[in-house]
C-alpha cells in the first residue's frame, strides 16, 4: 500500500511540474496613444489608423505617473477598445 501511495504521490508532482514547465507566460502591455493616453491591455490589437506604441507590462513601473507631464494613465475601461481624446472609444 506504501509503494502505491507514493508512486502516486511521484506521478502526481511530476505531473503538476510538467504543467508548470509547459504553461504559456501570461502576457500584458501598456499600451499609450499619441496623446499621452496609456492603459492596460491583455493582447496586442491592431489599432488600424490609431498611432499607439506598445510597451511591455513592466514599463508602468518605470514611471512617476503623478509628475509626468507626457504620459498620463488611464483606469481600466472593458472591452477592446483604444483613448481619444479623453473618450474610450470601442471596436
Amino acid at each position: 500500500m506504501k509503494s502505491t501511495f507514493a508512486k502516486l504521490a511521484t506521478a502526481s508532482i511530476f505531473g503538476a511540474a510538467i504543467a508548470v514547465f509547459t504553461s504559456g507566460a501570461a502576457s500584458a502591455y501598456v499600451v499609450c496613444n499619441n496623446e499621452g493616453d496609456c492603459w492596460h491591455s491583455d493582447q496586442r490589437y491592431r489599432y488600424h489608423d490609431v498611432r499607439v506604441d506598445v510597451h511591455p507590462d513592466n514599463w508602468y513601473f518605470h514611471r512617476d505617473w503623478d509628475h509626468d507631464r507626457d504620459y498620463h494613465w488611464r483606469g481600466h475601461h472593458d472591452g477592446r477598445g483604444y483613448w481619444r481624446n479623453g473618450v474610450w472609444i470601442q471596436f
